[in-house]
């Protein structure tokens, strides 16, 4: 193979290569001049400090601007790249100076809540102004009315700090971070402390409508009541009823009091609650002992989830009534990190004003699930932009960079529609089954699966070395169930693909019935054992 031929200069002067990422602020700042939205900032958000020379608030703006568009990992090599290019780079902005390091540290450091206040209230009317998209996308219900579904949750950055003697002799440590963080929850983060931010995303466009930002676990109330305001702004806007916004949250907002706050909003909600107690209401308890109405496998993890749909629950003991889907599964050999367990079954509750038949129980789930998308676009956030990085030790300062973050991911989002001029999908669930003649049958049963060709009949598990009783001795009946020997039912749990090409089918008792029963000795290997009996065949 012929090698190319490469020649070598060497030159005693220093020549920097252009920083890859100085074509994209070139034209950001193309664009924020064209719309005049730096000439608004330069209007509007002031702020009145000494010690910082002739700078003014639109040069600090036009540097973390260009830090966000960088995507250098910290601000020292952004600067460090920007040096031998610092008078072009401001000329982008219409400015001559770059300002130095520690002085913009100084201005965030100074900013106040007003001047933060300012340069939200010019990112929500931009937001609102601008229409990148033709339309704002949407979700297509059973009976074809029209959804649009927004994200409220929260996001966390953990900051690490060294540990310092702490004596009577020694005056109390002072932390650069206690303004800006406290000690909080902090998932798979590592540190001491901690900032949560609460972000607000429209699912379709993937645009950010807003941040809130807290130290420790943040007022995660009043971020979303804030939140709520900005969701109805948006609403209004584009002339949607408020009734047709569906906000997704978190199980940080799964108590009644939030749930209210967005209620009280006319917005329709899902969320993961952890009002456990809901499970011991005399609505609830009987459909928790009768057939399930749906099963949901996850496609990714597998999962399978027996569902219980109860259209009115109350959410207090006042009310409102909201829709309660109650999604069980057997537990597994660790402790459950979602849901309550009771009984040797684990329990997770979400709650919806969603209608049915429009949304199945089925549907519920698997619309709460997907907001694994919105983890997703936080993730190409942090890759793109590092939102979540420090800015500054105050909170102000912080606050003040993550919304001009938010800015500059909604204006790359618009330039790449421009570019590609993709329209939005809208998601379609199936139309809406029609009624079907009244059985004598339970509605909600579940009839096992018939066998595909080429499959043979069920093959039941043969006895235990217990001398148990054997899968055979469970007879299938017409709703799709198994009745044991003492008479009562095994639902279907799981079905799942063998090596070899078959199907295992798994079906699962009550620990309740199961606990009482005077054949358990004959039935389980151990009578003191957490969970019911389990019977599989093989199709």
């Amino acid at each position: 193979m012929t090698q190319a031929c490469v020649t070598i200069q060497m030159t005693p002067e220093s020549k920097p290569a252009i920083p890859s990422w100085m074509g994209e602020a070139a034209a950001f700042a193309q664009v924020l001049t064209h719309t005049g939205i730096l000439k608004t900032i330069q209007d509007q958000v002031r702020f009145a400090r000494a010690r910082f020379g002739r700078y003014e608030v639109i040069d600090f703006v036009a540097v973390l601007i260009g830090y966000v568009v960088s995507g250098e990992p910290t601000l020292l090599a952004f600067y460090e790249r920007l040096a031998p290019w610092a008078e072009p780079f401001m000329a982008l902005f219409g400015r001559n100076q770059l300002p130095h390091r520690s002085t913009l540290s100084r201005f965030l450091a100074a900013l106040d809540q007003s001047t933060v206040e300012a340069l939200r209230v010019l990112f929500q009317k931009d937001l609102l102004a601008r229409k990148p998209f033709p339309s704002p996308g949407g979700l297509l219900d059973r009976t074809g009315k029209q959804w649009l579904v927004i994200d409220v949750d929260g996001t966390r950055q953990a900051a690490r700090q060294r540990a310092l003697p702490q004596t009577d002799a020694l005056p109390a440590p002072h932390r650069r971070f206690d303004q800006v963080c406290a000690p909080g929850y902090q998932g798979r983060k590592r540190g001491e402390v901690v900032r949560t931010r609460t972000v607000i995303l429209q699912a379709h466009t993937h645009q950010l409508l807003g941040t809130f930002g807290g130290p420790g676990n943040g007022d995660y109330r009043g971020d979303l009541r804030r939140a709520t305001g900005v969701i109805s702004t948006y609403t209004t806007q584009f002339g949607l009823a408020p009734i047709s916004i569906l906000v997704r949250l978190d199980g940080l907002y799964g108590d009644a009091a939030p749930l209210l706050d967005v209620l009280s909003a006319d917005l329709a909600v899902i969320a993961r609650s952890r009002a456990y107690h809901l499970l011991d209401l005399e609505i609830v308890k009987p459909r928790l002992v009768g057939a399930p109405d749906q099963l949901s496998t996850h496609p990714e993890s597998g999962m399978t989830r027996t569902l219980y749909d109860c259209p009115a629950v109350p959410l207090t003991p006042t009310g409102p009534n909201v829709r309660l889907v109650v999604a069980t599964h057997s537990i597994a050999d660790s402790a459950p990190t979602v849901g309550i367990e009771r009984n040797g079954t684990v329990y997770e509750l979400f709650v919806s004003t969603l209608p049915s038949p429009a949304f199945t129980a089925s549907d519920v789930l698997d619309l709460y699930l997907h907001r694994g998308s919105f983890e997703t676009v936080l993730a190409d956030e942090d890759d793109e932009q590092g939102s979540d990085r420090w800015y500054s030790h105050t909170p102000c300062g912080q606050e003040f960079a993550q919304i001009l973050a938010q800015w500059v991911w909604n204006i790359r989002l618009e330039l790449g529609q421009q570019l590609s001029g993709a329209a939005l999908c809208a998601t379609e669930f199936a139309p809406a089954r029609e009624d079907e003649p009244a059985s004598p049958v339970a509605p909600g049963r579940l009839d096992l699966p018939a066998p595909s060709s080429g499959y043979g009949p069920p093959q039941w598990a043969r006895p235990s070395f217990t001398h148990g009783f054997p899968g055979s001795a469970f007879t299938l009946q017409p709703d799709g169930t198994l009745r044991c020997p003492a008479n009562h039912p095994l639902y279907l749990q799981e079905q799942r693909p063998e090596r070899n090409g078959s199907v295992r089918v798994l079906y699962a008792a009550r620990i309740g019935h199961c606990r009482s029963c005077p054949l358990r000795a004959q039935c389980q290997e151990s009578s003191t054992t957490i969970k019911p009996r389990r019977v599989s065949a093989v199709l």
